[in-house]
């Protein structure tokens, strides 16, 4: 794989910082979502309550999920200003354009995040 280029580079930069933005604006929405179920046992029914429950399960897997992904790309970034960006945090080669056009934040090459996968 070659190293990336500078206007590659700049992309997947952009890229990297409209994502960061667009997963701070979701966890701000599903923060909500994700709080406590209070529902008045009256005025629900029992479905309404399993239903509420369930919406707030997927919020809170779902906020995990957002907060894990922000916090890839806050390494990238990093990663971008220390000059490290594009190289497998694994075994040091270039991740490849193709790759991180896809997952901009992603932190290993193909074959090392396989062998991770397979572990």
């Amino acid at each position: 794989m070659d190293e990336l280029t500078q206007a590659q580079q700049e992309e997947l930069t952009g890229n990297l910082l409209s994502l960061r933005d667009d997963l701070r604006q979701q966890l701000d929405r599903t923060s909500e979502s994700a709080q406590t179920v209070t529902l008045d046992q009256q005025a629900f029914g029992r479905v309404s309550r399993i239903d509420a429950i369930q919406q707030q399960s997927m919020a809170q897997a779902s906020k995990v999920q957002s907060e894990q992904q922000l916090r890839q790309v806050l390494r990238a970034l990093a990663d971008v200003d220390s000059g490290d960006y594009g190289f497998c945090r694994s075994c040091d080669n270039p991740i490849g354009y193709d790759r991180l056009k896809i997952r901009p934040e992603t932190p290993l090459c193909l074959t090392c995040q396989t062998k991770a996968e397979q572990a």
